[in-house]
């Protein structure tokens, strides 16, 4: 039993890098690589079809005076023939209401939505989603620049597929003058670019990135739209629209420029919020298990659910070596052992994940001094996150149980550390 508990903590993470990096390969050389030679130029792909969708972006916004000019101007020029933004304003005690109102005068594509006070931002996208002209909605964040040509990749697959009701892009940092702001320019590459490209070959998605989402809207009717209560929004929205029999799909090509937390303690928050998000719905999609129709997504399902009880699975494992009980955890440690074995297959994740994106984002190498040892620290967090994590949600999942349905707290948001721009 203790052998048992120490080679799964020991060999779990490794296992999935090479699960990860197999996959996310695979996923390249079928679907990337025949793009990359056969499309000139590769960020223009439209076709006749793709470009008469018309699209209705929607910007939910909550105290975003400092960065609500750019992304707005960023969605204005989109390389699209029609297409409208909507900013929903949710309740800011900022500037941002009088700076989209300004912006209404030098944007005419935009229109501006007033949220009377903060509902959160499921609710905001509902808002705007329910007022837009649109059956195709992109949704952004409100710190974003999407690329010119991110609309025209992601249309495309719902134009070749009538049952794919969401598709997500390629988040890329832009705040890279810190440490930290470097090292998570390598981990959108090497753990989310990565994980993104191997779930695609297993069928879907866990999670349609909430910074750039492209959706039906008659698919987001259908499963009520996103729930208000939910931490993580964007996660929640991808398992209702799967378990409901839509299809989602990832485009590596629509690149969206976004802004990170550049200190611990913004990082931390982040992080453990998007730990605490994946639970909820982690819990709440466990039934599948018992459903036989919902088994294909079970891959999607599991990987989280191990990765949960890796994380608590260390911490036993750290109690017992403590307590002189699992000498096989202690030497793995060694210079012989785990460090070893966990330097090369970074060396590896990191060598492969750098050749996955690079196309798309060119400062990749000058990151790469500070890459080799990012998985562990990526296993570190997520450790952390999920330990600290589980019993709010369990905690939270017993209140909201108690309480009547319209009295459930809603997930509203607060401004995050959004780092220092460049």
């Amino acid at each position: 039993m203790v052998g048992a508990l120490g080679l799964f903590v020991v060999d779990y993470p490794l296992v999935m890098a090479l699960a990860w990096i197999a996959l996310a390969v695979a996923y390249t050389v079928t679907r990337e690589l025949p793009e990359r030679w056969l499309t000139k130029p590769p960020q223009r792909p439209g076709t006749r079809s793709a470009s008469a969708i018309p699209v209705s972006v929607l910007i939910p916004c909550f105290n975003e005076g400092e960065t609500l000019g750019e992304t707005i101007d960023s969605a204005c020029r989109l390389d699209w023939p029609d297409w409208e933004v909507i900013a929903i304003n949710d309740g800011s005690t900022d500037d941002t209401g009088a700076q989209l109102e300004a912006l209404t005068a030098l944007q005419p594509r935009l229109r501006v939505v007033h949220l009377a006070s903060n509902q959160g931002k499921a609710l905001a996208l509902r808002a705007g989603a329910l007022l837009a002209r649109h059956e195709v909605l992109l949704c952004i964040d409100a710190d974003a620049l999407i690329d010119q040509q991110a609309l025209a990749w992601m249309v495309r697959h719902l134009v070749a597929n009538p049952r794919i009701g969401a598709v997500t892009g390629n988040p890329r940092i832009r705040n890279r003058t810190s440490l930290l702001g470097r090292l998570q320019v390598g981990e959108f590459s090497m753990i989310i670019g990565l994980i993104k490209r191997a779930q695609s070959m297993l069928g879907g998605l866990f999670c349609v990135s909430g910074v750039i989402g492209l959706f039906r809207r008659s698919a987001l009717s259908s499963v009520d739209f996103w729930s208000s209560d939910c931490l993580t929004e964007d996660i929640d929205i991808t398992w209702k629209l799967q378990r409901s029999g839509w299809q989602v799909a990832y485009e590596p090509h629509a690149l969206i420029w976004i802004l990170m937390p550049e200190t611990l303690p913004g990082l931390w928050k982040q992080r453990l919020r998007w730990a605490q998000g994946g639970q909820q719905v982690l819990l709440a999609n466990a039934d599948l298990l018992l459903k036989p129709r919902h088994w294909h997504l079970l891959p999607l399902l599991v990987e989280p659910l191990l990765s949960l009880i890796w994380a608590y699975a260390l911490v036993a494992a750290i109690l017992m070596s403590l307590a002189g009980g699992l000498d096989r955890f202690g030497s793995a440690l060694s210079p012989h052992g785990l460090a070893l074995l966990l330097l090369a297959v970074s060396a590896l994740q990191f060598t492969v994940s750098f050749w996955l994106d690079r196309p798309y984002d060119r400062g990749l190498g000058r990151n790469s001094i500070w890459m080799i040892w990012y998985p562990f620290a990526f296993w570190l967090l997520c450790f952390l996150a999920s330990v600290v994590a589980l019993p709010k949600v369990v905690w939270s999942q017993l209140q909201k149980h108690q309480q009547p349905g319209a009295l459930r707290s809603r997930a509203r948001w607060v401004s995050p550390d959004r780092g220092r721009r460049s």
